[in-house]
């Protein structure tokens, strides 16, 4: 398998597909694309079987968009597996293509195993009973399992109706449209007093206005926080409290950091939220800035409707660490189908920050040098979060004063973290000084033993 694997891979040049290799039609086609996720969070692999006509001239060309998108979501999101939805509506004997199902199924089975959760088959017609009947010997005894055949009125079993579309009973507005390339469909959350700036490149002078307003109301936020320092007494005795409630077993994956190029982001892969019945709705992400130069970033979201997230596009200083508050607004509640992306890319010490120059930046800089990371929502069910999620009302407290207590928290990891580097400093310093005296001594007794044995 190995060895059919890799020739498979040179056959189709699978680690040099690109957008820009491929021809632009098949892109434009609509066929084949990412989007959404099913009821146990996992992504959605479309395959609009209306669009797909066979054409032996064409055949290699569709082989390798399969393969760019599989290696595409394989290296994006290191081996998560998929949900393949065959969408037969409005299909006839015109659209049957054997041979193409044989490869789509090929590369489940031996070039990306285990990726394959479930094939979700929508409105199968009658003539096509005979061709799947093939399919299955395909697939074998394990994989039948796995096929899912379904309609109007079953398929929300297995996919919510937030990411099926009308003709599927299902209330998603997407449409399908290229260019750009379609992805994770992330878009800019709400902030605290509203929508964002849009960056579309047609962006008003107002929209600009309010992102300012709200970059100086960010500013003053910080300012204030820095001033409340004073109560670190309260802050540990709060955070004593809360440790001894929290199970190891969450505190130890909300305080894991991936540790990217530029920047260093806690928690590493979850967002840990409360059901509705425990209440808790806001959640910290800590950024720090290990670089020289100023990072900007961007936090987009899968479900902008339901999150409001300060600063979702901002930047930070080199060296420095900046907080990023996500709240649930109003009666939503987190889902595991949510995700968040953060975007970050490196500025020119020459750049400003302000936002007309950040909305300028980010329709400038390449792709290659945007670093992206993506964290998925956990809803927690017991009565108490990790201890990197803000519960409102947490002993009676108002819910500001609890979200400073946890950003003041988050200053002080900090602080002790640089004190702890200066420690260790001095403490080679102060080993290196005693190796040196040391050494001192031994050559000032050695010369008064050769002056003394000269005199004798």
């Amino acid at each position: 398998m190995i060895d059919e694997s890799f020739q498979w891979r040179k056959e189709y040049t699978v680690n040099d597909l690109t957008e820009s290799v491929l021809p632009k039609w098949l892109f434009e086609n609509g066929a084949l694309f990412l989007h959404g996720y099913d009821k146990e969070g996992y992504k959605l692999f479309w395959f609009r079987v209306k669009h797909h006509t066979r054409d032996p001239k064409q055949q290699l060309e569709k082989k390798k968009l399969v393969a760019f998108w599989l290696e595409h979501y394989a290296k994006r999101d290191h081996g998560k597996p998929l949900t393949v939805v065959f969408d037969m509506a409005e299909t006839g004997i015109s659209h049957i293509d054997l041979d193409f199902v044989r490869f789509i199924v090929n590369c489940f089975t031996d070039y990306y195993p285990n990726f394959l959760t479930k094939i979700v088959i929508f409105e199968m017609p009658w003539i096509m009973n005979a061709a799947f009947k093939i399919v299955k010997g395909w697939l074998g005894p394990d994989a039948i399992s796995m096929l899912k055949f379904t309609n109007k009125n079953d398929v929300q079993e297995y996919i919510s109706g937030e990411y099926l579309p009308p003709h599927m009973g299902g209330t998603d507005s997407f449409k399908y449209s290229y260019p750009p390339l379609v992805d994770d469909d992330f878009q800019t959350p709400l902030c605290e007093n509203g929508p964002i700036t849009s960056e579309d490149e047609h962006e008003s002078k107002e929209e600009i206005d309010v992102d300012t307003k709200e970059t100086g109301e960010l500013n003053e936020e910080q300012n204030l926080n820095q001033k409340k320092m004073n109560s670190v007494e309260q802050i540990s005795k709060s955070e004593e409290t809360d440790k001894t409630e929290i199970k190891p077993k969450n505190a130890k994956k909300a305080l894991s950091t991936f540790k990217g190029p530029l920047l260093h982001i806690s928690p590493a892969e979850e967002l840990y939220f409360g059901s509705k019945e425990t209440g808790e709705k806001k959640c910290l992400i800590v950024l720090t800035n290990v670089t020289k130069n100023i990072v900007a970033f961007k936090v987009r979201t899968t479900a902008p409707e339901k999150y409001r997230v300060k600063p979702s596009n901002s930047s930070c200083e080199p060296g420095t660490s900046l907080d990023i508050i996500v709240s649930l607004h109003g009666g939503f509640a987190a889902s595991l189908q949510d995700r968040f992306l953060i975007m970050a890319a490196e500025m020119d010490q020459s750049s400003g920050a302000g936002v007309p120059e950040l909305t300028q930046f980010w329709k400038e800089v390449p792709r290659t040098k945007v670093m992206e990371h993506r964290l998925r929502c956990h809803v927690i069910e017991s009565s108490k979060p990790s201890s990197l999620t803000l519960k409102e009302n947490a002993f009676n407290i108002p819910a500001k004063t609890n979200e400073d207590l946890h950003l003041q928290l988050t200053h002080l990891l900090q602080i002790n973290k640089r004190l702890q580097e200066q420690i260790d400093r001095c403490l080679w310093f102060q080993q290196l000084s005693v190796v040196l005296s040391l050494l001192s001594v031994t050559v000032v007794a050695f010369c008064f033993y050769l002056a003394y044995t000269q005199r004798s």
